[in-house]
């Protein structure tokens, strides 16, 4: 082939660049496989009746799910909750003497659940709350009045667990561990479910950092990716350090990329507003819930292009917070199910992961007669960031069919159309060496 007849063209993400014949043109599709939108099903808490009821239904309808767990109490932890720092007791005799203010509020508040005694972790959650709805001084209050309780002696001896922390136990890691095979993410969600706005540095990163090792140790580092923080809190100080310590790749409450606009789920903000590339649209079903509400936010995603709907689910059935019927799940997630030409439905990591890889990724592109030649370079961590991207190339209207070769591999594609012309959809790996398409 005579090197000049070689035209090159650069593509980057859905900008295209025509040369004279009017084909090189390569897109990367804003959501896998061309869909779109995206739709992840995440759970929080680890509740029992999330693996017994939902996983079922979601199988059945080939749907990937992110769980959120609470690992700390699960039989085989190796890491359980406790309080990270000085001798409690020298906590308490101080508090003898100096009221609870903002410079002890946080190393008080971490150790309250671990003064000993049954019943203080009440009074914990009450401060939370409490400080969470903007309310710092009271906070501070209640905190003093669990010290005061403790050193007279008002609660007995023990060691409480949280309602979550509870209900997770009754899993179990041999499960887990065969749900993660089955195509579910597992992702962290602390030790023990507390209110991390309240806790200090140490004893925030003990939580996370110990709930990530064990998900490691009996998941893999596949597991590992995402986390979301106990009470969907957006407190600024947690989130703050919670990117900082790059723990995890993603976070489901606090993902601060310029292309995505995030409403978390207590937002009434319509997605279809944004201008940017990319909305991450939360939505938590409770209860009171009507169904209909429910698919009406799968109807918008299907009026845009550009939304991924991150569903929150917590209580299934009886157990856990804001139950949801399984009865219902099952309508729901056929609605989605009937609408999944259009539908990519994924786990919370793979959403990140294509989002991440497509805004990153350049395209370089060459063509001959009978051949064009891409390649997709990216400089994100390929350990972690290895999803394949859905390209969508025009091809000449001479073509009757086109191979795709990518490391090693040969595979057929059909040749789609539309009223730009001739084209095919295939699946890419960045970094994994030039993609092939050569006219059969």
């Amino acid at each position: 082939m005579n090197i000049l007849s070689v035209k090159a063209c650069l593509c980057f993400l859905g900008i295209l660049f025509l040369n004279e014949e009017s084909y090189c043109q390569t897109t990367i599709t804003k959501w896998q496989f061309d869909k779109k939108a995206a739709v992840s099903i995440t759970y929080d808490d680890g509740i029992p009746t999330q693996f017994t009821e939902a996983i079922p239904i979601m199988n059945r309808l080939q749907f990937p799910g992110t769980f959120f767990i609470v690992t700390g109490d699960i039989k085989g932890s190796r890491y359980h909750a406790k309080f990270i720092g000085r001798p409690v007791k020298e906590i308490m005799n101080e508090t003898k003497t100096v009221s609870t203010n903002k410079n002890n509020f946080f190393e008080r508040a971490s150790a309250a659940k671990f003064l000993g005694y049954k019943g203080t972790t009440d009074y914990f959650f009450r401060a939370g709350s409490l400080y969470e709805e903007g309310k710092p001084k009271a906070a501070y209050k209640i905190i003093d009045s669990v010290y005061t309780m403790a050193l007279a002696g008002l609660f007995k001896p023990g060691i409480d667990t949280t309602y979550e922390a509870g209900l997770s136990a009754e899993n179990s890691w041999s499960d887990f561990k065969r749900y993660a095979a089955q195509g579910h993410e597992f992702a962290c969600h602390s030790l023990s479910h507390p209110y991390m706005a309240i806790l200090d540095t140490p004893n925030m990163y003990y939580e996370l950092q110990k709930c990530k090792e064990d998900i490691r140790t009996h998941l893999g580092d596949e597991n590992t990716f995402s986390a979301e923080v106990p009470f969907g809190t957006e407190d600024e100080r947690v989130m703050e350090y919670v990117l900082q310590s790059k723990l995890f790749p993603a976070l489901r409450n606090k993902m601060p990329e310029p292309y995505l606009q995030e409403i978390n789920r207590g937002y009434k903000e319509q997605p279809g507003l944004s201008k940017k590339e990319y909305v991450q649209w939360q939505r938590g079903p409770l209860s009171k819930t009507q169904l209909s509400v429910m698919k009406s936010w799968v109807d918008t995603l299907l009026a845009h292009n550009n939304i991924w709907l991150v569903l929150v689910f917590h209580g299934i059935d009886t157990l856990g917070w804001e139950p949801i019927n399984h009865e219902e799940l099952v309508e729901y997630f056929q609605y989605i199910k009937n609408k999944e030409d259009s539908l990519w439905v994924a786990t919370f990591k793979d959403v990140t992961k294509y989002m991440r890889e497509r805004m990153a990724v350049k395209v370089t592109q060459e063509k001959s007669e009978n051949k064009i030649t891409l390649t997709l370079l990216h400089s994100l961590d390929t350990s972690l960031y290895n999803l394949p991207l859905t390209l969508k190339t025009y091809l000449p209207a001479s073509w009757k069919g086109v191979n795709v070769h990518q490391n090693n591999k040969t595979r057929k594609s059909e040749i789609l159309k539309d009223d730009n012309g001739k084209y095919v959809l295939f699946q890419a790996n960045p970094n994994k060496g030039k993609i092939e398409l050569t006219k059969r």
